[in-house]
């Protein structure tokens, strides 16, 4: 994994620069989503490991499966082809995102939680993060019932742990001390 975001890192740059100067960070984005969930499938990655595909037959296949692009994001298929890079499409696609979100302002939060959450507290949540962040905050939530309660919150390198699991972990460490 840390091999292929290294791999991935200048052609994340390379498609950041080329977007940016076109100010099309969205729809560079949304491509590079479309991409990586097509480099993702079983099938397109058994065609990326099959030493019949020639560089064009590869081209082409991408170029049909991934919608509708521009000259400069078929050119970024081209050179992935070429490269043999379309396999690290995913981190490519995630490095591109974090250099967008930093450019935006944006940070990602990542929510897990014991139970769902209603839209309401949700937006609360949010709030509160974006109000103690200072910044905009891109929201996934996910159900982990292994925290028992409450919410396990990381924003950047920064774990907010307010879930019944790790306050029992806490109390359980400090009995030993």
């Amino acid at each position: 994994m840390a091999e292929n975001v290294t791999i991935a890192r200048p052609y994340a740059d390379a498609a950041f620069e080329l977007a940016r100067g076109a100010g099309a960070l969205g729809p560079w984005s949304e491509v590079l989503d479309r991409l990586a969930s097509v480099a993702a499938d079983s099938d397109m990655q058994a065609c990326f490991n099959d030493p019949k595909m020639s560089a064009d037959q590869l081209n082409k296949l991408m170029l049909e499966v991934a919608g509708e692009l521009n000259a400069e994001q078929q050119n970024f298929i081209r050179v992935l082809v070429e490269s043999e890079r379309l396999q690290v499409l995913p981190e490519i696609r995630d490095l591109f995102v974090a250099l967008k979100n930093e450019q935006e302002g944006v940070m990602e939060a990542r929510i897990a939680s014991a139970f769902p959450l209603d839209d309401a507290t949700l937006a609360s949540l949010k709030a509160d993060l974006e109000a103690r962040f200072k910044a905009k905050l891109d929201v996934s939530v996910s159900i982990d019932p292994e925290l028992i309660g409450g919410v396990r919150i990381a924003i950047g390198d920064e774990v907010i742990d307010a879930s019944v699991r790790g306050k029992l972990a806490n109390m359980a460490a400090a009995l030993k001390n």
